[in-house]
């Protein structure tokens, strides 16, 4: 392990069946007025809803109903949430659906009582939050985020095609998270392959930094061996509760701040993926995958010690007889072949991307220099490119 760093995550997580049973109690360190924030209506028809609302009516909440949270949330509902928590002074926001809802009460949390444009200020600017916070309290109903134990807020701004990602302090941190893995058994096909690739993409993003013995990494492959092997059941069979749970618990810790400690991090895949998602709104674990492949295979030359034992760790390649670039790129094979099994999308194009588009959607990725390789502008186009086969 290298470096020097603090490790503390004041986030309360109830895992479980019965897991909702601990939200009465919570409730009790909270003032009156709750914001309930949820996204299209799901947990409507799954009976989900009922069952918050029958608790904070039995606490004896206000509730200030803030739904329509839309799958990558914009600003314009940011502003439009901030502007009803401040006007009602609400003591508590109560998240209840996956990372996108989680994402968005954090961003209102934040904003409510910032006394600036909190888009310029904090996902821009990335200032320092200086005003109060509103706590935040999540209801997890789809995984993958990992927003229920973070700090993230992923917001789009459609007009200047941008989307991104701040990650604030402990602050801003849920308050308390519930996770009952039966809420996820609902969730569609297509979304649920998303969280599951969106995972595995955080844990990747932390993996491939460093070139230490870092124990960061021996956790980062036993979860990302339990991912594959859990996701393959689900994809089978979606109501198979211990599949699920172990699914639902490797999304918190794959980003709960703790596998990257003594890391630098790379995160290119997300700066590629939500730059793509910022002009098409595509899915955001499916813009991940879309651009992974041909991202890694590019960097692969810079980080070879790694993907080498990516390979061996993880995919179980064997070396004998092969040169490290032959095992690093079996690795990576192995990986394709697992993301077309489980119905990852593989191309940019499934989203309407065309090769006009290039330009304007290199403008909108950052470059960031945690990973082997620090991209230039001509190694982002190629990538794009050839997400585009």
């Amino acid at each position: 392990m290298l470096g020097n760093f603090c490790y503390s995550n004041p986030t309360t997580l109830y895992f479980g069946d019965k897991a909702l049973d601990n939200l009465k109690k919570e409730l009790v360190h909270y003032g009156e007025k709750i914001q309930l924030v949820y996204g299209g209506g799901s947990i409507k028809k799954n009976g989900i809803y009922d069952q918050i609302i029958s608790i904070l009516q039995e606490a004896g909440k206000t509730i200030i109903e803030d739904g329509g949270v839309m799958p990558n949330p914009t600003i314009e509902k940011v502003y439009e949430g901030s502007k009803l928590a401040c006007q009602n002074q609400v003591d508590l926001i109560l998240a209840v659906g996956g990372g996108s809802v989680c994402d968005y009460a954090k961003a209102v949390s934040v904003s409510a009582y910032c006394e600036k444009d909190p888009w310029d200020t904090y996902f821009l600017q990335m200032k320092k939050v200086d005003n109060a916070v509103i706590p935040v309290g999540c209801v997890l109903t789809m995984v993958g985020t990992g927003s229920e134990m973070n700090g993230g807020a992923v917001i789009t701004n459609h007009e200047q095609k941008l989307k991104i990602g701040r990650v604030f302090g402990p602050a801003v941190f849920p308050k308390f998270s519930i996770l009952n893995p039966v809420f996820t058994f609902t969730v569609p096909r297509y979304q649920m392959v998303a969280g599951i690739y969106d995972i595995m993409s955080h844990i990747l993003e932390q993996y491939f930094s460093g070139q230490d013995d870092n124990t960061s990494d021996y956790i980062s492959e036993g979860l990302l061996k339990s991912l594959i092997y859990s996701s393959r059941i689900a994809v089978e069979h979606p109501c198979d509760y211990e599949a699920r749970s172990n699914i639902m618990w490797i999304a918190s810790w794959a980003l709960n701040t703790l596998i990257a400690k003594g890391k630098s991090t790379d995160w290119m895949v997300h700066m590629l993926g939500q730059a793509v998602a910022a002009y098409t709104d595509g899915t955001h674990g499916m813009t991940l995958s879309s651009v992974s492949m041909p991202y890694y295979r590019f960097i692969l030359p810079y980080g070879l010690k790694k993907f080498k034992r990516y390979a061996q760790h993880v995919w179980d390649v064997r070396t004998e007889n092969k040169s490290d670039e032959e095992i690093a790129g079996e690795g990576l094979d192995r990986m394709e072949a697992y993301l077309k099994e489980i119905g990852c999308v593989m191309s940019i194009k499934d989203f309407g991307v065309t090769a006009d588009m290039m330009e304007d959607i290199c403008d909108s990725v950052f470059i960031l220099k945690g990973g082997y390789h620090v991209l230039t502008r001509e190694d982002v186009i190629r990538i794009l490119t050839e997400s585009l086969c």
